[in-house]
């Protein structure tokens, strides 16, 4: 019979593993249970915060057997912030932990051969700090004292963290969002209030150019109104030369997501520019770039190099974006045609070919599962597609579409080890699966990024 734990129980738990989440992970007479912040190799007593027949939840009361991987995390807020996950553990072993990630979502899901498949060693960054380009911090104002903060919600709750210096974060984006924050306080700003629905400034979106120094940042409001607007444009321009971009995102719904449709410009370029292996990308402020550049190039440069240009080949970029990959291979390819469900996205796609004179790319705006059989009635067959698809995975379209039409080779770059094993049961059986090839982009967080090289038997 299933044990049942309660709530506030207390045990003394040995930790065998981590979770997908960062999370230690024990087993009591055979029922699962996750501790935050425990690491592999520990015995700990923990405190039950959530109960059910199948699993339990359990937060870190005290260490009793530390393990020897364990480090003091750096960050003053990283237990309330929660934006990162294993701070706590050395980086070395972070990187063990995303190959191991990638090999227990294999085992779960069993892809055809899945025993003998190559698995690489995660490849880390020399510093794995500061490395993040783009920051979204939520705003509030702080009754006690007035001022506004700016920061991150606690995990699973809407309770800010307020945030002055973020260890993963480029210096300069913390820098712009410390400034404006102090001027929404000076000019006396309508903070917007959750729970009332009321005031209008709701999050500040800062993301720089690593490359070229460039930054952009968005006010995100309620409304259209942007009382004292002047007078802070006219401040922060003063005070931050390297804001070179200012737009205005109105989302006027109760929603967590973030940016809503409507986009304005309010000062200086409507977009910046950024830098990856020597191709220029301009951004606009709802363009979807990878958050870590430096890493992006190690990254794509292993698509690159699992592709094996060195004969030409035509090649679909699905999931495009403003163009990053197929744009980054299009000099040494025959043709790269891209594809996204963002108008605005293939719009950068183009400017950003044509910026750089590229006469054999081709962006449409529309699904790769309508695109792909559309091309192929039309003669156009693919020496090689690649796929960057959201976490969720491959579409389901797109996967039978792949499965009709199998290209030569195919380079599935993946977010999320779980979609990525569920989608390889499917692709296993039409290619060989040659090798997967772990990227840390997010040092310091649970998430990973791998290549796979697939070639059709």
């Amino acid at each position: 019979m299933a044990v049942q734990l309660t709530p506030k129980q207390t045990l003394t738990l040995k930790i065998k593993r981590l979770g997908i989440n960062g999370e230690g992970i024990a087993y009591y007479k055979r029922l699962i249970i996750f501790v935050t912040g425990a690491l592999p190799g520990e015995t700990v007593v923990a405190q039950i915060t959530k109960a059910t027949p199948r699993f339990a939840e359990a937060r870190l009361v005290k260490i009793t057997k530390k393990s020897p991987d364990r480090m003091p995390p750096p960050c003053p807020v990283y237990e309330e912030c929660g934006g990162c996950q294993l701070q706590h553990l050395v980086y070395s072993k972070q990187l063990d932990f995303k190959k191991d990630l990638l090999r227990l979502s294999l085992e779960k899901y069993k892809p055809e051969g899945y025993q003998h498949f190559d698995l690489r060693e995660t490849i880390g960054m020399d510093d794995p700090w500061h490395y993040r380009n783009k920051a979204q911090f939520q705003l509030r104002k702080n009754r006690k004292t007035n001022q506004v903060e700016a920061g991150l919600y606690q995990a699973e709750s809407h309770q800010l963290v307020p945030i002055k210096e973020c260890l993963v974060q480029e210096p300069t984006t913390q820098k712009v969002i410390n400034t404006v924050t102090n001027l929404l306080t000076k000019y006396d700003m309508p903070i917007y209030d959750e729970r009332t629905n009321s005031g209008i400034l709701r999050t500040l979106m800062v993301r720089i150019g690593i490359e070229t120094g460039e930054v952009q940042l968005v006010l995100i409001t309620k409304t259209k109104k942007l009382p004292q607007g002047n007078a802070l444009i006219r401040e922060i321009t003063n005070r931050l030369p390297e804001v070179v971009s200012i737009m205005q995102n109105v989302q006027d719904k109760k929603t967590s997501v973030i940016m809503g449709d409507e986009t304005t410009h309010l000062w200086g370029n409507e977009v910046i520019t950024e830098k990856i292996n020597e191709v220029s990308f301009e951004l606009s402020p709802r363009a979807f770039f990878q958050l870590n550049p430096q890493q992006t190039k190690i990254l794509y440069q292993e698509a690159i190099d699992a592709l094996d240009l060195s004969t030409p080949k035509t090649i679909v970029d699905a999931y495009c974006g403003v163009g990053t990959i197929g744009l980054s291979l299009a000099k040494q390819a025959k043709e790269v045609r891209g594809m996204d469900i963002i108008p605005q996205a293939i719009e950068d796609a183009k400017k950003n070919a044509e910026a750089m004179a590229l006469t054999n790319t081709r962006y449409e705006v529309g699904t790769a599962e309508s695109l792909l059989p559309k091309w192929l009635k039309e003669g156009f067959a693919p020496d090689a597609i690649i796929v960057d698809p959201p976490r969720t995975g491959l579409d389901d379209h797109l996967l039978k579409a792949i499965q009709m039409a199998p290209s030569p080779q195919m380079v599935y770059i993946s977010c999320n080890v779980s979609t990525l094993a569920r989608d390889l049961v499917s692709l296993a059986k039409i290619y060989r699966v040659d090798y997967l090839q772990s990227v840390d982009m997010f040092p310091q967080t649970a998430r990973c990024e791998v290549v796979v090289k697939l070639s059709k038997k």
